[in-house]
């Protein structure tokens, strides 16, 4: 079996609840004010919530007419991805100050390895304090950081502190640590999962720890090889700064819901000109074309379809999403829909990271 590696050091940043922050700091009136990021109240989601609305409850991907109910203070923006694309444009740069191996994850967190850095400080918990200061003084917005052995333990530390504040899990604080963290805190344990776990006794990480391979792997497939060794301190995944696009999307919310599939094939078009326009410009193709439809009461579906080619022509795209959406009657009416390109001709391309391993 694999063994913690305790000479690595990996710092997850994470900006403090970043769109809503966003529309603070350009807007000195809506600073110390409930906000909500995302479409109008009535139909759209929230995409984030500042501090003060999260008191109430309100969180992304709530809906919005459930968010003004908490919150009836509650005041929704619009959001602004090309500010938000700016702003972290430039809070990368500051990462890219310390180490090349950058791995963004969003427009608002990343890993950065910091194991060999080019301040020559050895201190990963000096250097995250120092970026995060950099963030605030330079840019004006908060963020948290996580510092530790792996990427799994560092994206955990990270949520400890937060907002603004750090966590370290020295190497030989990583197993206790994670023996005493209850099993929902654990990343990649979704809710379904953490019922199931509930379902077999195991509450925390130590629970998790006293259960066999095989008892895992029965229960959980290939991810019971993945829950085993996290617990022990094991994930060796490197922080990769050409982190390879996965799969493109487009999608809308409707004002009113559609019940009628011409309407929708209208609604469909605008959607594939979205995307095919992002496919342009990153030039990027695909092979598999996937519908997603989510229902006035919230139930969601995907349907896709993988062609014998690559594609990022919206003609060709469309044909694909028009057999998608005959290809059985609609159970309700619909709120949003979404088209997503994946298989895509980046996941040809390979890099290999050497990285150096130093002493913590």
């Amino acid at each position: 079996m694999t063994e913690m590696n305790p000479n690595r050091k990996i710092i997850h940043i994470d900006m403090d609840a970043f769109f809503a922050s966003v529309e603070q700091m350009d807007n000195p009136e809506l600073r110390g004010r409930p906000i909500a990021v995302g479409g109008e109240e009535n139909r759209g989601v929230v995409a984030a919530a500042s501090y003060e609305a999260r008191k109430f409850g309100v969180r992304s991907a709530l809906s919005g007419a459930l968010a003004k109910k908490y919150c009836p203070e509650l005041i929704f923006v619009r959001p602004r991805f090309d500010r938000y694309k700016e702003i972290s444009g430039k809070i990368r740069k500051i990462f890219h100050e310390y180490t090349d191996l950058v791995e963004p994850l969003s427009l608002d967190e990343a890993y950065l390895d910091v194991t060999v850095n080019k301040k020559g400080n050895p201190s990963a918990s000096l250097l995250a304090q120092e970026i995060r200061l950099r963030i605030l003084n330079e840019i004006g917005l908060t963020a948290s950081a996580g510092i530790s052995v792996n990427k799994f333990v560092a994206k955990i530390a990270s949520d400890y502190n937060k907002p603004n504040g750090q966590k370290t899990v020295n190497p030989n604080e990583v197993i206790p640590f994670l023996e005493v963290l209850p099993i929902k805190k654990f990343y990649g344990v979704g809710k379904v999962t953490t019922e199931k776990m509930y379902q077999l006794g195991i509450f925390s990480g130590l629970e998790l720890k006293s259960k066999s391979l095989e008892f895992l792997e029965k229960h959980f497939g290939k991810s019971g090889n993945f829950y085993y060794n996290v617990v022990r301190g094991i994930h060796n995944s490197e922080v990769k700064s050409d982190r390879i696009t996965k799969s493109v999307a487009a999608e809308h919310t409707f004002d009113i819901n559609l019940s009628s599939e011409i309407f929708m094939m209208e609604q469909l078009e605008k959607i594939a000109n979205s995307l095919e326009r992002r496919l342009k410009k990153h030039n990027i193709a695909g092979k598999t074309i996937t519908l997603k439809i989510k229902y006035s009461d919230f139930s969601q579906q995907t349907r896709s379809k993988t062609l014998p080619y690559f594609i990022s022509d919206k003609g060709l795209i469309l044909e694909t999403v028009k057999e998608l959406l005959y290809q059985e009657r609609m159970k309700n009416s619909v709120r949003l829909l979404g088209i997503s390109l994946s298989n895509l001709n980046t996941e040809q391309k390979k890099t290999v990271v050497v990285q150096l391993k130093f002493d913590f």
